[in-house]
């Protein structure tokens, strides 16, 4: 009597390498979509505290420009680095824009902008109301 050996076969082996690289092909880009959804919050973050500093200066000298408020305006790292926020101020209004950097630049939301009026908007493809909500 001929016994079998034990083991795979090589048609099963390659089976189970198929059927791994499809759930890597659909698990890979979903992980990808939600860490550059997750890695928006900085944007918001970054270009909300500006905000606040700068009402909080309005509020303390009638100026959002005023040479006693100590904001830096250009290309400031955001807190996770990834993004540089800067902004266009003068006395009575605000423009704050963070813009994306690195791996975060293929976000299709784009840059995120903030006004003295609370218009947020995004330069990129995506609605700002989808942007700025998720």
């Amino acid at each position: 009597m001929r016994s079998r050996s034990a083991g795979f076969t090589l048609i099963e082996l390659m089976v189970v390498l198929v059927i791994l690289a499809i759930l890597a092909a659909v698990a890979v880009p979903a992980y990808r979509n939600y860490v550059v959804r997750a890695n928006r919050s900085d944007a918001k973050v970054a270009t909300l505290a500006m905000a606040s500093h700068l009402e909080r200066c309005y509020t303390r000298y009638n100026a959002y420009n005023d040479g006693n408020c100590s904001v830096d305006f250009t290309n400031v790292p955001s807190t996770e680095g990834h993004y540089l926020v800067s902004a266009v101020v003068n006395a009575s209004t605000f423009t704050i824009t963070a813009t994306p950097q690195g791996s975060q630049a293929a976000d299709p939301c784009g840059s995120f902008s903030l006004t003295s009026t609370d218009i947020k908007t995004v330069g990129g493809s995506e609605p700002a109301v989808r942007c700025w909500a998720r």
